[in-house]
C-alpha cells in the first residue's frame, strides 16, 4: 500500500492529479468500490518500488527456482481478468517466508516461501491470492481509503480549530483512529479473504489443485496463538482457513 505519511504527501498527490474520485462496482468482488487514484498513476507508482525493490534486494542465484516461479505465475495470471500490461515474477533471495504484490502486476516471492512449499500447488496458492489482490483492485481501494481518512482528519481538524485550539488535531487523529480501527482495518480483512476467494478460482483455472492452498495456510498457522483478528489487517487463522476450506469444498 502507498503510505502518504504527512498533509504535505496528500497536497502533492491532489496536486499531481492522483486523486481523480469515483465509486464503481468491481465485477471480480461483486462490491462497490471507493476510487480516488487512476490506474495509470498507481501503475507508475507500482513500477518504481519494483524498481527500488530489485536494486535494494539481492535476487536468488538459483535459475530453476526463478523459472519455477515464473510457469507457475504465468499460467496463474494468464487466469486473471486484470487490466495489466506486463506481469513480472521475481525471487527475492530471503529467508522470510513470504510474497507480495504491486500495482501494474509485478510480483515478488522471498526463497523462504518457496522452499517452504510442498508442491506448486501450494505456490499456486500463494501466486493465486496475490494476483486475486490485483483482480480486486485492492491497491488502488486501499490507497483511496488513507487519501480519505487524511482527508477526514484535516477537514475535522480545522472544523474545530476554533472551539478546541491547540487541542483539535489530537482530537481529530482519536477520530481518525476510530475509522482506522472500525472502517479501515476490517476493510482490510475483507481484501484479504477475497483474495483467497479469487486466488482458488485463478489456480483452479490454470489447473492447479486448490487443496494446496489449504495444506500451505494450515502450515503456517502452526500451534502458536492468534493475535486479536479487530486489530489486525488479516483474519486470524481459523477464519480464514474455515473460509478457504468452506471454497475447496464447493470446488470439488
Amino acid at each position: 500500500m502507498i503510505q502518504l505519511r504527512s498533509r504535505r504527501d496528500l497536497l502533492k498527490a491532489l496536486s499531481a492529479g492522483l486523486v481523480v474520485g469515483a465509486c464503481s462496482e468491481n465485477p471480480a468482488t461483486g462490491r462497490r468500490q471507493l476510487s480516488l487514484v487512476s490506474d495509470e498513476a498507481l501503475a507508475a507508482l507500482g513500477q518504481e518500488a519494483w524498481a527500488d525493490a530489485l536494486a535494494r534486494m539481492p535476487k536468488v542465484n538459483d535459475r530453476a527456482m526463478q523459472a519455477r516461479l515464473e510457469r507457475i505465475g504465468e499460467a496463474v495470471a494468464a487466469q486473471s481478468r486484470a487490466q495489466t500490461a506486463a506481469w513480472e515474477f521475481a525471487v527475492f533471495d530471503s529467508a522470510d517466508i513470504n510474497a507480495f504484490v504491486l500495482p501494474g502486476g509485478k510480483v515478488g516471492f522471498f526463497r523462504g516461501l518457496i522452499e517452504s512449499a510442498q508442491s506448486d500447488d501450494e505456490i499456486a496458492a500463494v501466486m493465486g491470492h496475490e494476483i486475486g489482490h490485483i483482480e480486486a483492485r485492492h491497491s488502488n481501494e486501499r490507497m483511496s481509503q488513507q487519501l480519505a481518512l487524511q482527508i477526514g482528519v484535516s477537514l475535522a481538524a480545522a472544523a474545530m480549530s476554533e472551539e478546541y485550539g491547540q487541542n483539535a488535531e489530537a482530537i481529530a487523529s482519536a477520530l481518525g483512529a476510530g475509522v482506522l480501527y472500525g472502517v479501515i482495518l476490517p476493510y482490510s480483512r475483507l481484501q484479504e479473504l477475497e483474495a483467497d476467494r479469487l486466488g482458488l478460482g485463478l489456480m483452479r483455472a490454470a489447473r492447479f489443485d486448490p487443496e494446496g492452498a489449504l495444506s500451505f495456510w494450515r502450515r503456517m498457522a502452526g500451534d502458536g496463538g492468534e493475535a486479536l483478528e479487530w486489530m489486525s489487517t488479516h483474519p486470524a487463522d481459523t477464519r480464514r482457513l474455515e473460509a478457504l476450506a468452506a471454497l475447496v469444498g464447493q470446488s470439488r
